[in-house]
């Protein structure tokens, strides 16, 4: 089926989020709800960031990444909630043309990085842990800028791509996307345009980012795995996995919860919404937890900061 309504995108000025439906009186403890997470995400990541700059200690290329990790925890949820809290509690809950691209285009670049970041974390708990000795060679500053810069632009490459295909469709048929923040599916419901292209480009780039991540953080863990288990005391080995610990527990909240949101049938959009705050707001929100509760040097530089406090007072 062709385009019915030509460029009719072009006349396109706004769109209305319906955002997640709940009864008129519910509205302002959704707002709490939303307002406490995002205080919550804002907290632990700023704090997360200031801990690894200020102290030497965690000059290292694993919290040079974890301070990568939380930026960009900290950007997508940005980006998604304010908003989302702002039409809570209006009439209108539109948003503009130019806002929907720039927030989808956000989103995506950040969602994207963090599934690259993740991978070089990976890579860097198997050589510290597989090659200690080569440790500081193989994982220089300059290759870890490089790897970070990289994932950027993957995630740049990627969210370019998915617009130019979201938004050169024609929505003559509706303006009124069916969720609380621009994401491409609700946005192609709305369309009269074929999109048979769109569902191939999405499902490539899904491929294409899903599959070289997962086999990095697979193999990874598996020569990670092998050479622990040669360890031969079991304090030795304690030690070994607790640093990988955290990785994995982050790596399995942001794979399942973005499972959780793109799985969810299309026939039930309100379940995708809740699957969605979980994606958007708890998965940021608990990163931090994760690293600063099973890790001792973020521990100890929490409490350095404590005591700097205490002793100010």
């Amino acid at each position: 089926m062709g385009d019915k309504g030509g460029d009719n995108h072009s006349e396109v000025t706004d769109f209305i989020l319906v955002g997640i439906r709940v009864r008129p009186e519910l509205h302002s403890l959704l707002f709490l709800f939303f307002l406490i997470i995002y205080w919550m995400v804002l907290l632990g990541n700023l704090s997360m960031i200031g801990i690894i700059v200020t102290d030497p200690r965690l000059n290292t290329p694993m919290y040079f990444f974890l301070g990568n990790l939380s930026i960009i925890d900290l950007s997508y949820s940005t980006v998604i909630v304010p908003k989302a809290m702002v039409n809570i509690l209006s009439q209108k809950k539109t948003i503009s043309f130019a806002g929907c691209v720039a927030q989808l285009f956000l989103y995506a670049l950040f969602m994207v990085t963090e599934a690259f970041v993740l991978a070089a974390m990976a890579y860097d708990r198997f050589i510290a842990i597989c090659n200690p000795l080569l440790y500081t060679v193989r994982m220089s500053r300059s290759l870890c800028i490089q790897l970070v810069a990289g994932s950027y632009l993957c995630g740049w490459v990627s969210s370019i791509l998915q617009i130019s295909v979201t938004f050169s469709m024609s929505f003559c048929a509706s303006r009124v996307i069916d969720h609380f923040y621009c994401d491409s599916n609700p946005i192609e419901k709305i369309s009269c345009s074929n999109v048979f292209i769109n569902k191939m480009v999405s499902l490539n780039l899904a491929i294409l980012i899903i599959l070289p991540t997962i086999v990095v953080i697979v193999v990874s863990y598996m020569y990670i795995v092998s050479t622990v288990l040669k360890i031969r005391s079991s304090e030795g080995r304690k030690k070994a996995f607790s640093t990988c610990s955290s990785h994995l527990g982050v790596v399995s909240l942001l794979y399942g919860t973005v499972s959780f949101v793109y799985l969810t049938p299309p026939s039930n959009p309100e379940l995708r919404k809740v699957a969605s705050v979980c994606y958007i707001l708890f998965t940021p929100m608990l990163n931090p937890l994760i690293y600063s509760l099973r890790n001792k040097d973020v521990k100890d530089a929490m409490r350095k900061v404590v005591w700097k406090k205490k002793v100010l007072l």
